[in-house]
């Protein structure tokens, strides 16, 4: 049967719509295939991974809906299906950056929750896996090796491996770097790192300040792009990195810096000379 002799149903309602989209993995990612250019319906199986019968029958409902009409042996989305497909589309893309936030919201400043929401989708949310432990990490590592400023509020992620290689080598090429942590965590690094440390101290663009009360996340600016780092309390461990570079986050971000900077000393020379 041709889509153009189906008989139109009226859904029973919006909600019924969203239901049938998300029942089936396939449809919306099929729906937004034919949003992009024609296909036909042997090409919407290889994309989407189902039997031709199972698209042939999503491609009468879709027709059904007049999300979608046929072009020769291919079909194409119509203007209401373009609709659907981008609108579904972009919840998806939200409900992923959400189920991201969720995992580490609670390590978060509460900052975080009075940023606008469509600031929410331009993070890049990167978290630890059981399978890959690291990822944020080398998340990390990634920005770093790209920055040719660095500042940072509780930089342990910094100062981890492979981190804390791109971190020497930035200060040897002139990079202008400034750490500021607790106490303990300044005694602990030179005293298991003594020479590293020692080198490091000595190069003019490199600065590292104490504070002692400062917040249990870690707040970056490489360059214009700003780093939050969540650690697990007990551990240290980083659970998760997030950066962007939305203006009001690096305003936000900068403020944060400013604060806790102006309150901040040098570490003593004891603890150098340890």
């Amino acid at each position: 049967m041709g889509l153009n002799n189906i008989h139109h149903q009226t859904p029973d309602s919006p909600i019924g719509d969203i239901a049938y989209l998300s029942r089936s993995e396939h449809r919306i990612p099929a729906l937004v295939a034919l949003a992009e250019r024609p296909r036909s319906r042997s090409e919407l199986c290889e994309e989407t991974g189902v039997s031709s019968s199972t698209i042939r029958r999503t491609l009468n409902e879709f027709g059904e809906r007049l999300w979608i009409q046929k072009d020769g042996y291919q079909y194409v989305a119509t203007r209401l299906g373009e609709a659907i497909a981008t609108e579904m589309d972009d919840l998806l893309d939200w409900f992923e950056t959400e189920r991201k936030l969720r995992d580490v919201w609670h390590w978060l400043p509460d900052e975080v929750s009075k940023f606008p929401i469509e600031t929410w989708s331009e993070l890049t949310i990167t978290i630890a896996d059981p399978d890959v432990p690291y990822r944020p990490v080398t998340r990390f590592e990634s920005l770093l090796k790209e920055t040719t400023t660095v500042r940072y509020l509780r930089p342990e992620v910094a100062l981890m491996d492979p981190c804390f290689d791109v971190l020497c080598q930035l200060v040897d090429d002139g990079v202008d770097v400034t750490l500021i942590d607790r106490p303990n965590c300044h005694t602990y690094f030179l005293s298991t790192y003594p020479k590293r440390c020692s080198e490091l101290l000595q190069q003019d663009n490199f600065t590292v300040l104490e504070h002692d009360e400062l917040p249990p996340h870690g707040t970056g600016l490489l360059d214009e792009r700003v780093v939050i780092s969540c650690y697990e309390q007990d551990s240290g461990t980083v659970q998760g990195v997030i950066d962007t570079d939305v203006a009001v986050v690096n305003k936000w971000a900068k403020s944060v810096y400013e604060r806790y900077r102006s309150d901040a000393r040098p570490i003593e020379s004891r603890q150098i000379a340890e």
